[in-house]
């Protein structure tokens, strides 16, 4: 019997200095409090992020990850626009 895989999440931060921090994960609040305790990625070691931006579900780890490279591919005033658009826009 196969189980249906949780739902992957890609999100959107806000860090300390102003800029955005884009990461997948399956459970979003987790890894917030991870990068604000400075034990998620080097990048908000450096740079602590303030609070979530969006949030877009995603069926599995590869749809969210192609989806984060796509957002990471647009200019920063682009970023929240993407995410926040509907899923139809962006596909």
């Amino acid at each position: 019997m196969v189980r249906p895989s949780a739902p992957w999440f890609l999100y959107l931060l806000e860090c300390r200095d102003g800029s955005y921090y884009a990461g997948i994960s399956t459970d979003v609040a987790a890894r917030f409090a991870a990068h604000q305790a400075g034990k998620g990625a080097r990048y908000t070691r450096a740079r602590p992020p303030l609070r979530i931006l969006a949030v877009r579900e995603y069926p599995d780890r590869s749809a969210a990850s192609r989806a984060e490279w796509q957002l990471k591919q647009q200019p920063r005033e682009r970023k929240l626009a993407w995410l926040q658009a509907p899923v139809e826009a962006v596909l």
